[in-house]
């Protein structure tokens, strides 16, 4: 990897991003020497511009910067550097030097979630309850979301928040699977709600041109 360090008197920026939450935790600044030494160490490495010398993050307070990947940009100037933190990375004890929390958003879960059901999927282990379902085929898995479904609606009615959590969470690991089975994604469904989100969405020319598609 080129890395242009004149542009910057021998110091590029280096945004450090966590790599699971993809909140981004600071900022800081690397000479050739930093950089070569956070690839060798697997710990992100500084040029301090107040000391004058090299730091490793964490070499004191412990909440070292474990290296997952670096990047650099388009200029070949700023390098986008992925990590797992221990701990807080602010000297301040927040999570990020703009005192944010480095928490991962809940819903990026389902797309975790459906990676492991494809997985099982291409690997078909036995004992899995997931495959089972895809050894029945896709009417039974259908049928399982038909009456995931109607537990839901059940409890919506006539249970509390924490029966209808419970329903309402195995209606949609179930629908996961489903639409595993038919090469669709997660993603696909919150893009098309995307578009239907969008005012100048017309729904039935959407659903006419469907039909039409299917003479």
């Amino acid at each position: 990897m080129k890395i242009d360090f004149d542009k910057g008197n021998g110091l590029v920026p280096a945004i450090i991003q966590d790599a699971e939450t993809k909140n981004v935790l600071m900022l800081g600044y690397m000479n050739e020497e930093a950089y070569r030494k956070t690839v060798d160490t697997g710990k992100v490495t500084f040029w301090s511009r107040t000391r004058n010398c090299l730091w490793t993050k964490g070499e004191t307070s412990g909440n070292y910067l474990n290296l997952v990947s670096i990047q650099n940009d388009c200029d070949n100037d700023t390098l986008l550097v992925k990590v797992h933190p221990c701990g807080p990375t602010c000297h301040t004890g927040t999570d990020t030097c703009w005192g944010e929390e480095n928490t991962r958003n809940p819903l990026d879960f389902l797309t975790v979630l459906q990676d492991f059901i494809e997985k099982r999927h291409e690997e078909m282990p036995d004992g899995s309850y997931t495959t089972k379902l895809f050894k029945d085929g896709v009417n039974k898995i259908a049928q399982k979301v038909g009456e995931e479904a109607l537990e839901t609606v059940i409890e919506a009615v006539n249970g509390n928040k924490e029966k209808l959590t419970y329903e309402a969470s195995d209606l949609v690991y179930h629908l996961l699977v489903l639409l595993t089975s038919k090469h669709l994604r997660i993603e696909d469904i919150a893009s098309e709600l995307a578009k239907r989100h969008d005012p100048e969405w017309d729904k039935h020319r959407r659903i006419a041109k469907s039909k039409g598609e299917m003479k």
